[in-house]
Formats: structure tokens, sequence, C-alpha cells
């Protein structure tokens, strides 16, 4: 019985180290602070000082791709308004907030677009929660940002996530894990999209 028992939890254990196995890599994101108070990430932690930082769960979706087509009529207004590709638009909405209308990040960004309050403000948005204004507002930012990097659209995403300081501080795409993967996925979005 005992043997049975064990070949049993064997098997189940075996099984879930084999689906554990094929699972796609995650791109987490690790942290440690040295003893000088120097903090040092990485995506490939080399000692047991690191700790998990962020989860990046990020799978391409398979089978059908669908996207909410809620707020089309808005993201045509902003597509038109600014010269900003509509699918491209849908694509960093759905990266963005999956199409939440309510959504904040730990970052504090708002609505469907995740805008940051700095920016609200300067975009003079009054409620970054009205879909409307929200996508408004995200598309006139993302267009400044696609004129700033001379149309380089994986530079305008990277800033569009990181800031864009940061692109202009590493002179391409700033080397966080969190911004390259953004960047990947809202050009599949994008893809899927077109």
């Amino acid at each position: 019985m005992k043997s049975h028992r064990r070949r049993i939890e064997q098997t189940i254990w075996c099984t879930l180290a084999a689906l554990w196995l094929a699972m796609p890599a995650a791109a987490d994101i690790y942290k440690y602070v040295d003893e000088n108070g120097i903090i040092h990430f990485t995506n490939a932690p080399t000692s047991s000082k690191y700790q998990v930082y962020v989860r990046d769960n990020f799978f391409p979706p398979k089978g059908p791709f669908r996207v909410s087509d809620k707020y089309d009529a808005y993201i045509r207004a902003a597509a038109r308004k600014y010269g900003v590709s509509f699918p491209l638009i849908k694509a960093i909405i759905q990266a963005e907030s999956s199409f939440n209308p309510r959504a904040v990040s730990r970052a504090g960004a708002l609505g469907l677009m995740q805008i940051m309050p700095a920016n609200v403000r300067l975009l003079k948005i009054q409620d970054p929660f009205d879909p409307f204004q929200n996508i408004m507002g995200g598309t006139r930012f993302f267009k400044s940002l696609l004129n700033r990097f001379d149309g380089q659209l994986s530079l305008a995403l990277a800033g569009y996530n990181a800031g864009p300081h940061r692109v202009d501080q590493y002179n391409g795409i700033p080397p966080f894990q969190e911004t390259q993967t953004y960047v990947r996925r809202v050009l599949h979005y994008y893809r899927m999209l077109r």
C-alpha cells in the first residue's frame, strides 16, 4: 500500500515538474541592496541576496486575439486628431490597462492609458478616469513622444513607459526589463490588431 502511494506521489511530482519546466520563462526583475546602500537590479540573479522585485507575467495570448471595442469611437477621434494609428492606440490601451477605465497602477498611473498624475496636470485633463479625456490626453502625449524621437516607435513606447528622459539618458530603450517587456508587448498587440 505504501509503495503504491509513493509511486502515485512520485508520478504527481514528476508531472508537476514537467509542467513547470514547460512553462515559458517570465522576465522577473530581482533586487538587492548591498552593504553600501547601492540598489542592484537584474533579471538573472547571481546570488540568494536578490529578491523578486517585479513579476513579469506577460505571455502572448494564444488563440484568437480580442480586445474591447467599447471605446473605438474615442480612439478613432484621437487617431484622427493626433495622427496616431488607431490599432497602435488600442495596443497601448490593451498593454496599459486591458481597457479598464478605472485602473490605477502601483506608481499612481491613471485610467485607460495609465497617465501619470504630473502628465494629467500637464495635459490639463480634468478627469483621468473619463475614457474620452484619458484617450485624448494619452494619445496627445504619445504623439509628442513620437515627434521627440523622430517617429521611432520603439523609443516612443519606451518613453511612454519609463519616461522620455530615461530614453535620452540611455540613448535608446532603457535597460529596464519592465520597459523592454512593455515595448515588446505593445508591438505584439499592434501587429495582432493591424
